[in-house]
């Protein structure tokens, strides 16, 4: 994965996040929980969002980061803007041996483009959507090299149903109250 580093240790040995860069694509509500589950590993976050403010930059700088990112997680929605953002430019400009985790949507990265940086050895990626999806039994997503793919189940554990039930009963009392309901979707997503 890092041919020109010499290693240092031996290779029974894990990597860990603990300096290592994050990108968070797509630094809304889900892009910030990211960032306070991963504050202890002693990672850098660098972020980015649709718009710029203060500490997360524009959409538009993407490719300009992505070279110093060690890690990159794609949490955007899925929009006609975002819609096949990450291709051949965008992976041939993370560095090498960098992990891609692709929590957003399938066709948020082109898939193609992908493969054909997994069986060059020079990404690594984890995801839980794919595009197709359902991913076909024959499909080279399979069987491709650095690639560990999960089951797009998040919602599968058993506190999923007491969090929705305390969530949506919140609503309600925030609703009946007269207060600002939390997680309003505005805009085009």
């Amino acid at each position: 994965m890092y041919p020109d580093t010499p290693k240092s240790s031996p290779s029974v040995l894990q990597e860990e996040l603990h300096g290592k860069r994050v990108l968070i694509v797509g630094y809304g509500s889900i892009g910030r929980s990211i960032e306070e589950r991963l504050a202890p590993f002693g990672v850098d976050i660098l972020r980015v969002a649709r718009t710029a403010r203060d500490g997360v930059e524009s959409i538009s700088r993407l490719l300009d980061l992505l070279p110093f990112a060690d890690i990159i997680v794609l949490i955007v929605p899925l929009t006609p803007e975002t819609t096949g953002m990450i291709g051949h430019r965008e992976l041939a400009a993370m560095k090498q041996g960098a992990l891609l985790v692709n929590a957003a949507r399938g066709s948020i990265v082109q898939t193609d483009a992908l493969i054909a940086a997994l069986e060059s050895r020079r990404i690594r990626a984890v995801v839980d959507v794919t595009d197709p999806e359902p991913l076909p039994q024959d499909h080279p997503l399979w069987s491709a090299p650095n690639l560990f793919i999960t089951p797009h189940v998040a919602a599968s554990s058993d506190q999923f149903l007491p969090r929705a039930i305390d969530f949506v009963s919140g609503q309600i009392a925030r609703y009946i109250n007269g207060e600002p309901l939390l997680n309003i979707v505005t805009g085009d997503y």
